[in-house]
């Protein structure tokens, strides 16, 4: 039964990540902070200096005209947590340097505040998903706008997209 009722979920929820990407591209999201999986130091989180983490960026389809970054936690107790929101990043950047919001709009994060807000989970380890898509066009959208509003302006221009997934457990 938990191999049928996994496969079902899957079934499920595999369309709807991918409905973002119509062309099924990739972009790859990297950072020498973390690894792929790894745990992300202590210092980009709330019992660090809560900074945000350098990321780079390859595979950026030539015809791209802006790049959305997205980081959330899917396992957080009340469902999918953003922590960082930005837009209309200029396609042709490889790199968001450590502590810097680069170029793009602002959205609020889910603790109400505009920028990067690191991991702070309540016990266990939680996932954090780094999340890069390459856009036909700019977003229409105010600085501040909320998740909901960027992924339904995104919905049917994203042209290639890619995902870091980090890992953290809080040690207090």
């Amino acid at each position: 039964m938990g191999k049928s009722l996994t496969g079902t979920a899957l079934a499920v929820l595999f369309p709807a990540m991918m409905s973002y990407a119509a062309g099924g591209a990739t972009i790859k999201i990297t950072s020498s902070a973390f690894q792929e999986g790894g745990n992300i130091p202590s210092k980009f989180t709330c019992d660090g200096s809560d900074t945000s983490p350098p990321l780079h960026i390859t595979g950026v389809p030539a015809g791209a005209k802006s790049l959305v970054l997205i980081a959330d936690d899917p396992d957080a107790p009340g469902g999918l947590f953003t922590h960082w929101l930005i837009w209309n990043i200029p396609p042709q950047t490889s790199s968001i340097p450590e502590g810097n919001a680069t170029n793009g709009m602002q959205g609020t994060n889910d603790f109400g505040k505009s920028g990067y807000r690191g991991p702070c989970p309540p016990p266990g380890t939680h996932r954090y998903s780094f999340k890069i898509f390459a856009l036909d066009r700019e977003l229409d959208l105010r600085p501040g706008a909320k998740r909901a509003e960027v992924d339904k302006a995104m919905k049917g221009h994203v042209v290639a997209q890619g995902e870091l997934i980090g890992r953290y457990a809080r040690k207090k």
